[in-house]
């Protein structure tokens, strides 16, 4: 059975876009199986961006986010992949469970503008 995750890669910002496209092509041929020949659902490139703190040195990173589905057994194989490419500054894979459902709060009680409130002494009479 096949679940669905996410990835965030921060490439090394040196690198052109063509470049990233060619390690992520490397990375995403890992997770191709029989039951999901095409992977690879959304590709979410951000851009260079300024890290909030330096990582290897480094203090600006090539941003992209990726949702894939796969089996479990893969993801050994594909997160071995990318720790040994040097290319990757970090990269966290997590479940992909949707969207976070909305909190919805009901709509405080108002009286109504044309009836008068009647003080609780005077309603027992």
């Amino acid at each position: 059975m096949t679940n669905r995750y996410e990835v965030v890669y921060i490439f090394d910002s040196a690198l052109e876009e063509a470049q990233v496209n060619e390690h992520l092509e490397r990375f995403h041929a890992l997770l191709k199986t029989p039951e999901t020949p095409e992977p690879v659902r959304q590709v979410n490139h951000w851009g260079k961006r300024t890290l909030a703190y330096p990582i290897k040195r480094r203090e600006v990173g090539y941003y992209v986010v990726v949702q894939f589905e796969t089996l479990a057994q893969q993801l050994a194989e594909f997160e071995r992949l990318i720790k040994l490419d040097e290319s990757v500054i970090r990269h966290l894979v997590v479940i992909d469970e949707g969207a976070t459902p909305a909190v919805v709060r009901p709509a405080p009680e108002e009286e109504p503008e044309n009836e008068v409130a009647v003080p609780p002494e005077e309603a027992e009479e």
